[in-house]
């Protein structure tokens, strides 16, 4: 089963090209679900599992995945839907989020589809705001909803968002009171972390809530005359997100003469000795894993003092912070 994924390297050919591979899988008879296969890093059968005591209705008990001790969920329970029946035949999804390693039952795996974000749309109005879903998408005339798992993660182990003591230095933070961010991401847990994060030390966040959608904004007030350079600070953007994704946001950006200077960050829940690569490969400034509020406040930290010609160095972070 594990050879049904390919290597990271080699997903990496994607970066920058606007496109996606995405695992299909059923939990029920008839709707069929997808992730990123980017965020995976094994399929195989059910192994051996640990019940563990008081954990969380969601979570079947622990399993070790080369010499990791992983939590085991109930992806159709933690989405609302029935628990996975037999557990005996069914598959476990071994994926990385957030810098922390878990797995999701599932009842079976269909395949990997390679597609264009373009052909990735939010999910509609009428889901609600409680679904599970980041978007949709059809497949062979097949409705494939595709799970925001950040917010399946949330709830379970639910992310601070305060930035810890001593982390900010006073005098940055009052250079850096009212400036703007703009904040582009699909996961509206991910927005609103990012969010509390940003507005808890000053700034002023504008959203959008695909690249898409944020480059509308940019071009928007280059329309209107504004020097967008000089009114963001910086913009956040997720990786992957319906319509356009972040690497194709920033290549954007980078190709018009009014945004080609402006500091982009790329904000995601992937993670891997890759990272560096994809920074440097799409041109972004720095990269910053999912969540972490104090990274969040240093790197905004270092973005002023570059901005007020205090010199900050080059660095790579074992945080998760790679400031190119």
């Amino acid at each position: 089963m594990s050879k049904l994924l390919e290597s990271v390297d080699k997903r990496t050919l994607l970066v920058g090209r606007n496109r996606l591979e995405l695992l299909m899988f059923y939990l029920q008879h008839g709707q069929t679900f997808a992730i990123n296969v980017f965020k995976i890093q094994e399929v195989q059968q059910i192994p051996k599992i640990t019940i563990l005591p008081e954990q969380h209705p969601t979570v079947v008990g622990v399993t070790y995945v080369r010499g990791l001790t992983v939590p085991v969920i109930d992806l159709g329970k933690a989405i609302g839907m029935k628990p996975i029946a037999d557990l005996k035949h069914s598959t476990i999804i071994i994926t990385e989020y957030n810098m922390s390693v878990q797995a999701f039952i599932v009842k079976n795996v269909d395949r990997i589809v390679n597609m264009d974000w373009e052909d990735i749309l939010p999910p509609p109005p009428s889901a609600g705001r409680q679904h599970y879903l980041t978007s949709i998408t059809r497949i062979d005339d097949r409705l494939v909803e595709i799970i925001d798992v950040e917010k399946v993660l949330s709830q379970i182990v639910p992310c601070k968002t305060e930035v810890s003591e001593g982390v900010l230095e006073e005098e940055v933070m009052n250079l850096a009171k009212d400036k703007e961010i703009l904040l582009v991401d699909d996961s509206s847990v991910a927005i609103s972390q990012a969010k509390s994060t940003l507005e808890s030390i000053g700034l002023k966040v504008h959203v959008a809530y695909n690249g898409r959608m944020g480059l509308d904004i940019l071009e928007k007030w280059v329309s209107e005359g504004i020097d967008v350079e000089e009114k963001l600070l910086m913009l956040v953007t997720d990786a992957e997100m319906p319509e356009m994704d972040g690497y194709r946001l920033t290549a954007e950006c980078r190709a018009n003469p009014k945004l080609e200077n402006l500091f982009v960050v790329l904000h995601t829940s992937l993670s891997g000795s890759f990272n560096k690569a994809m920074v440097e490969k799409v041109g972004c400034n720095a990269f910053l894993s999912k969540f972490q509020p104090d990274s969040l406040a240093r790197l905004v930290q270092d973005r002023v003092k570059m901005v007020c010609g205090i010199d900050v160095p080059s660095t790579e972070h074992k945080n998760g912070v790679y400031s190119a």
